[in-house]
């Protein structure tokens, strides 16, 4: 918690909002998606899918996963209590919301998928676009796929396996993803694995956004790598996301922006 505190502090002296911003492309997603204030009505049903979640008592075995798809760790919780800590929050869901509708992405990759708080929100921004989206603990996809039923979210193919092992089994020169939501093994080695696993799979206007970039100083280490690759155009540090453009006609800039 402590090196969380002392990242966002850096991040408060470092970052800006749109009027620091030079690049149009950039100025364009803050200016008409990130800081749009414009009620929807979509968001009406995310907050219910949500409280939908914390009203749920049930209980179920979560189990995580280590190397080799082994289980390392199990226990049992309450759907309502890993809604209200595991999920990305409201304010979050609903950027997820416009993020995806403004891009329209037409492939979508989630990699963590939890109770289905960020699926929604996807699946609602683009009820056209095919959404895979990939959890390690069967219970807990369990629950999610009875939940995006029951809102009528037909555009989810949940998926239940360990990522590497999914991942293993996929000709990636014949896949393309406009759009991956990385929310999996918030660990340096995992994460830098998956992005190497999925460069081959991205266009000129491929979006992916990594969760929890100043989780730990493994996670900022592994950030930094990703900024530097060449194939990395645009990146966003919005603090609790990195942004990854792969955009050729940009020129290389990375960004630290408030949202």
């Amino acid at each position: 918690m402590l090196f969380q505190i002392k990242s966002y502090l850096k991040f408060l002296w470092k970052s800006e909002n749109e009027h620091g911003v030079h690049s149009p492309f950039v100025f364009l997603l803050l200016t008409k998606c990130w800081y749009d204030k414009k009620n929807k009505a979509e968001y009406t049903v995310l907050n219910e899918y949500r409280k939908t979640l914390l009203r749920n008592t049930n209980t179920i075995e979560v189990s995580d996963f280590g190397a080799g798809s082994k289980i390392f760790k199990s226990n049992i919780r309450k759907v309502s209590a890993i809604a209200a800590t595991a999920g990305i929050s409201q304010k979050r869901a609903e950027l997820l919301f416009r993020v995806v509708q403004y891009y329209q992405p037409k492939t979508i990759l989630e990699i963590g998928t939890s109770l289905g708080l960020a699926t929604s929100a996807m699946a609602l921004a683009n009820p056209k676009a095919k959404i895979t989206t990939l959890e390690g603990c069967a219970n807990t996809m369990s629950e999610c796929e009875l939940l995006l039923q029951k809102f009528n979210f037909k555009n989810v193919n949940c998926i239940t396996a360990e990522f590497e092992s999914y991942f293993s089994s996929l000709d990636f020169q014949l896949l393309t993803f406009d759009f991956i939501y990385f929310d999996g093994n918030h660990s340096k080695k995992a994460t830098l694995r998956y992005f190497h696993h999925l460069l081959s799979t991205v266009s000129n206007d491929t979006v992916w956004i990594f969760d929890d970039i100043h989780w730990s100083l493994e996670m900022e280490e592994a950030w930094e790598v990703i900024k530097q690759h060449p194939k990395v155009r645009v990146t966003i540090d919005s603090f609790q996301w990195g942004f990854v453009f792969f955009r050729k006609e940009q020129v290389k800039q990375h960004f630290i922006l408030r949202t």
